[in-house]
C-alpha cells in the first residue's frame, strides 16, 4: 500500500501553525541560501501531497503555487468551486477516510505520499499510515497554535533515524514509525 511520509517544521513548543493557520513565525528566522533542509530531495521521493483545508487555504495566500506534484485536499467543507481555475488540474478534493484514500492512491500507482498539516498528520498517525516523520524544530516559541501531535489511543513508538543541525540553527530529526 502507499506509504505516508511527513516533512514538517514546528516551533520548539510543538506547533505547526498559529491557530489561524498563519506561518508568519517561520519568516522571522532567516534562511541560508541553498539550504532547504533536504526538502527538494524529499519532494523528489514522493508522488504527491495530501493536506487539509487549513493548509490549502494558507497556501492559496502565497504569491504563487509552490507544488508541481499532485495535491489532494482532504476536506468535508470545501467544494470544487473553492479551487481556483489555475489549480484545477493540480489539486483535487477528497472526502475519503485516510485509509480509504491511501488505498485509492495505491490503485493509482502512488508509492509515497507527503502528508502535511497538523490535523491531517494526526489522523494518518492514528490510523497507522505514516512510515516516517522528518521534523525541523525552529528556534522560536509561539505559545499556542495547531499542534503537530494530538491525543492518541495508544503509544506510537518511534525509532530515531538521524538528527542534524541545519545551517539555519534549526534542528532536523527523522523518525521511523515502528
Amino acid at each position: 500500500m502507499t506509504t505516508g511520509h511527513v516533512f514538517i517544521a514546528t516551533s520548539v513548543d510543538g506547533f505547526v501553525a498559529r491557530k489561524d493557520h498563519t506561518l508568519d513565525w517561520l519568516a522571522k528566522k532567516p534562511g541560508v541560501e541553498g539550504e532547504d533542509g533536504g526538502f527538494a530531495n524529499f519532494m523528489d521521493s514522493v508522488d504527491g501531497l495530501i493536506m487539509g483545508s487549513g493548509s490549502f487555504r494558507t497556501l492559496l495566500g502565497f504569491e504563487q503555487w509552490v507544488y508541481t506534484k499532485p495535491v489532494i485536499v482532504l476536506s468535508s467543507s470545501l467544494t470544487g468551486a473553492d479551487i481556483p481555475k489555475h489549480l484545477q488540474t493540480k489539486v483535487r478534493l477528497s472526502r475519503s477516510s485516510p485509509k480509504a484514500l491511501m488505498q485509492e492512491l495505491d490503485q493509482e500507482g502512488w508509492k509515497r505520499a507527503y502528508v502535511d498539516g497538523g490535523k491531517i498528520v494526526q489522523s494518518f498517525l492514528r490510523e497507522g499510515l505514516i512510515s516516517d516523520l522528518t521534523i525541523t524544530s525552529v528556534p522560536i516559541l509561539i505559545g499556542e497554535g495547531i499542534p503537530l501531535f494530538g491525543t492518541v489511543e495508544a503509544d506510537i513508538d518511534l525509532e530515531l533515524m538521524h538528527s542534524r543541525q541545519l545551517a539555519t540553527s534549526m534542528i532536523q530529526t527523522t523518525y521511523r514509525v515502528v
